[in-house]
């Protein structure tokens, strides 16, 4: 897979929907100081290139749902196919195949018991290519992809301009009639109010009425789903450490800290800190694991596994890329 080549306008753009997704192409061209034309021109061209696109997506934080952080583990036939399964459910997010196509890491948002119970306590333990499942309860953030410093290059000033009002109130649970604009929206977040009429069957003031609602009350967020090996960030890996109680929070926050992270989060199980690290190549993630995270206070146990492919993000599942003839 070919890295992109991006100029000082095409970072300054991924870093200002990485802020927010939503900002319509007039607020992005303001800002990066120029025409609505051109920023729209880069944006297609970036997300026809596969480096990234932009998803809506349910806040479960916000809207009551517990997440669990899952790491399974599956007979060697069976780690694609289990890892597409995973991708399908609406519930499933950040679905990575890892280490030798084996291991599969995901995060389940369940909005009652009964879907948690049904996924963990059924389903994947009947399935009889499942070899292994642990599940982590997420007790406390420190960093989500949407905030990965990685990205950054755009000034305070410029960040400001672009940031979103912070919810208001208390969180809002998605109804029933939401799923057929949440699931247009997973599929692509700066759909236009026609498009996401037409899938809903709603007039467009409905439509941005009821987005507006959503994401007033948090309930509904925006993020931009990059791919960091087109980034040049070729090592993508996930890590699970266990770390003593009274440090936990202090190695969290430096964790988070780190420009390689883009996930950081305290749960709950015999490894208690889960992080997602991007470094250019094995060598540099060989430093970054011996000079960086080994100097984090109360670490008694690190486990690492290369993603091998990323199935899913924060919207729908990735399509395959083409095989080449």
């Amino acid at each position: 897979m070919d890295t992109v080549i991006m100029d000082d306008l095409d970072r300054g753009l991924v870093h200002a929907l990485q802020i927010d997704g939503r900002a319509p192409m007039r607020t992005l061209g303001q800002v990066l100081g120029v025409s609505e034309n051109t920023v729209a021109r880069r944006y297609r061209r970036l997300r026809d290139a596969g480096l990234l696109r932009v998803t809506g997506a349910v806040s479960g934080g916000e809207a009551g749902y517990t997440t669990w952080t899952l790491r399974l583990r599956t007979t060697p036939d069976a780690g694609a196919a289990v890892a597409d399964a995973l991708a399908d459910r609406t519930d499933v997010s950040w679905v990575h195949l890892l280490s030798g196509g084996t291991e599969i890491s995901c995060t389940v948002h369940a909005p009652d018991t009964a879907g948690r119970d049904d996924l963990l306590l059924r389903k994947l333990p009947r399935a009889n290519r499942v070899t292994a499942v642990s599940a982590h309860e997420l007790l406390h953030t420190f960093a989500l992809p949407d905030g990965w410093c990685g990205l950054h290059c755009l000034s305070p000033e410029q960040v400001e301009r672009l940031r979103p009002p912070p919810p208001e109130g208390t969180g809002l649970a998605p109804e029933p009639g939401d799923r057929a604009l949440l699931d247009a929206l997973a599929r692509d977040g700066r759909a236009g109010y026609t498009a996401l009429a037409a899938a809903t069957g709603w007039s467009d003031s409905t439509v941005r009425r009821r987005m507006e609602v959503l994401r007033r009350h948090g309930t509904l967020t925006y993020h931009l789903d990059v791919s960091p090996a087109r980034l040049g960030f070729r090592s993508e890996t996930r890590l699970w450490l266990a770390v003593a109680p009274a440090n936990l929070a202090e190695a969290g926050e430096a964790l988070a800290g780190h420009p390689e992270t883009s996930f950081a989060v305290a749960t709950t199980g015999t490894t208690n800190l889960t992080a997602m690290v991007n470094c250019r190549d094995g060598g540099d993630l060989y430093r970054y694991l011996t000079e960086r995270v080994a100097g984090l206070p109360g670490v008694r146990t690190l486990e690492s596994a290369p993603v091998i492919r990323t199935v899913k993000r924060a919207g729908t599942p990735l399509r395959r890329p083409a095989a080449r003839p």
